[in-house]
């Protein structure tokens, strides 16, 4: 690690912070809501995708993706939503991260749309047969689901998507800059991953 190259300067109070950035205005206050309105409800109904961050009992934090078809996530009230947990890698990361801590943060995003719903509050796994059995898809249901109830939730405006552009067509990497996962995930395994890692190459053969 070269030290030098790793900043020195940084941030230690509240007070320094809203030295650099004064207090949001009143609209930003009077948007977060405690409950989901009609517009809240109308925007998850067409969120193909959800990011859930979650943190476990020594703060260590992590953020996955979840995605279906759009609504996948369910409304079951005003204070509740449930996200269904399909089948994946069974390293089930944020469901052991909810056991130990429950508080958790939920970022819906539609394609297209510059703007995205943020949803705060506190999670259970469930395994409810009556919930499950209603997010089945192409007859496979769910072992369990995410529920949160809901503390706080607000529309966050679309300034980062539309700095980056990212609904753009233009601004879309095009297909093989990034290597097929399968091959990424060969050469991060293999006995000699760190020195081809170090190397830049790729020499890996696809896994499937």
């Amino acid at each position: 690690m070269d030290e030098a190259t790793l900043p020195r300067d940084f941030i230690a109070s509240e007070a320094a912070l809203r030295e650099l950035y004064p207090g949001p205005v009143d609209l930003v206050k009077r948007k977060q809501l405690d409950r989901l309105d009609g517009h809240c409800r109308h925007f998850i109904a067409h969120a193909p995708l959800v990011l859930l961050a979650t943190a476990g009992a020594d703060g260590r934090c992590d953020v996955t993706p979840r995605g279906d078809a759009p609504g996948f996530v369910r409304v079951l009230d005003d204070h509740h939503v449930a996200i269904p947990d399909r089948t994946g890698n069974n390293r089930v990361d944020s469901m052991r991260n909810i056991l130990a801590n429950p508080h958790a943060g939920l970022l819906f995003v539609v394609p297209g749309v510059d703007d995205s719903l943020r949803v705060n509050g506190r999670a259970r796994i469930a395994t409810d047969g009556r919930l499950l059995v209603g997010m089945a898809v192409e007859g496979r249901t769910p072992k369990a689901a995410i529920v949160i109830a809901i503390e706080e939730v607000f529309l966050h405006c679309g300034r980062a998507f539309k700095r980056s552009r990212a609904w753009d067509p233009a601004r879309h990497v095009a297909k093989g800059t990034i290597p097929p996962l399968a091959v990424m995930l060969a050469d991060q395994t293999r006995p000699d991953a760190e020195e081809t890692a170090l190397l830049g190459q790729s020499e890996a053969a696809p896994l499937y």
